[in-house]
């Protein structure tokens, strides 16, 4: 069979679903080609569970297994405008989304979490206007919950090493001298109770750290990003009021906005975003070089899946320019939502190679990595 009548058949299998492969078979299909059909399977295959056809498990309207955005996002990427508009579209219609969008009581049916929420986003530009409060309500709950969780653990990291050679005032077990402890006190261990039973604790004081640095965060907004952005957006909010340390956040797909003067308000900055387009990772870049004043004291973090949809020679140079002025440059790559990386693995390694450091880690680790950086 020659190329363009195999590649037509191919185009027929995708069409017709994987149900088709025992008649047309898949040998003619890439690895993009199986990704494509698999996530068009997650969307079109839902009329038939709704007929009763017992399928592979896929997209889901499941409170606690909200999948929709992940893999739209992907689509984004894999198929033309055109095309991943029309999927777009019948993602709301049919997997039940329009409701969703258009009676706040649909709405409040719904425990906020954070895959209600990465819906909410994604589609928030389709909903009833009326529903603005409640997608706030929701955006709000969850967002404090994330902080909460994470808001301590960064201000752990920045609070400043232990001091090992004065005891601290401040007795708290995250401050106990363990090792000192234990050895002044073996000489009252009990054995009835096969315990040491301490009758002094030894504390170390910790020192307060002072940071003038200035740190922007440049986070890619394509719709594949979402998780990262997410996460970034409440990070730079918990940063943001730390003493002596300048925190700018700028998002870029094909454009670049800057939302620094939001970061007080992570719900109004996370509402603010519009995920989709492109990725021009140079021109971001450009636009962050312009805030810096102080290179030695600069730290500059991309956030992105290192995609680029620009001029990849641009941003080779840009990277190299701001690596030889002292710019201190943290690349951290893209997060799937079960925390793995995902990344264009070749575009990293260049950057890498011209003097960015690169890393994959959760929001916590990336507060440890950083003071780490800053020291």
């Amino acid at each position: 069979m020659k190329g363009e009548a195999l590649r037509s058949l191919m185009r027929w299998r995708m069409a017709l679903g994987r149900y088709s492969e025992t008649r047309l078979g898949h040998d003619g299909l890439t690895t993009e080609d199986l990704r494509r059909d698999l996530l068009l399977e997650r969307l079109y295959a839902e009329r038939q569970r709704q007929r009763g056809l017992r399928l592979k498990k896929g997209g889901s309207l499941d409170p606690s297994n909200l999948t929709v955005p992940d893999w739209l996002g992907e689509m984004k990427r894999l198929f033309p405008k055109s095309v991943f508009e029309t999927i777009q579209g019948h993602a709301v219609n049919r997997l039940g989304l329009a409701e969703l969008f258009a009676d706040p009581q649909a709405l409040k049916k719904l425990e906020p979490n954070l895959d209600l929420m990465k819906v909410l986003l994604a589609f928030k530009g389709r909903a009833n206007p009326e529903l603005a409060g409640a997608i706030r309500d929701v955006v709000k709950q969850v967002v404090e919950a994330l902080k909460r969780k994470l808001k301590t653990k960064v201000e752990q990291s920045f609070s400043g090493r232990r001091d090992r050679f004065r005891r601290g005032v401040l007795r708290s077990a995250a401050n106990l001298d363990l090792k000192r402890t234990l050895r002044d006190n073996l000489r009252h261990y009990s054995p009835a109770h096969q315990a040491i039973i301490a009758e002094r604790l030894y504390f170390n004081a910790r020192q307060k750290r002072r940071l003038p640095w200035t740190l922007i965060l440049c986070v890619d907004q394509s719709g594949s990003m979402l998780n990262s952005l997410i996460h970034a957006t409440i990070m730079a909010s918990i940063l943001a009021g730390l003493p002596a340390l300048k925190i700018h956040f700028v998002v870029f797909d094909t454009a670049v906005v800057d939302l620094s003067e939001r970061l007080a308000d992570p719900v109004d900055l996370l509402l603010s975003v519009q995920l989709g387009g492109g990725t021009d990772i140079a021109r971001a870049l450009a636009y962050s070089e312009t805030l810096i004043k102080q290179p030695s004291r600069t730290v500059l973090t991309l956030i992105s899946d290192f995609e680029e949809g620009g001029s990849r020679a641009e941003l080779r140079r840009r990277v190299k320019a701001l690596a030889s002025s002292r710019v201190r440059l943290l690349g951290l790559a893209a997060l799937d939502p079960s925390g793995k990386a995902v990344f264009d693995r070749k575009m990293a390694e260049e950057l890498a190679g011209l003097g960015m450091e690169i890393a994959a880690m959760t929001p916590d680790r990336f507060a440890e990595w950083l003071v780490g950086v800053m020291d």
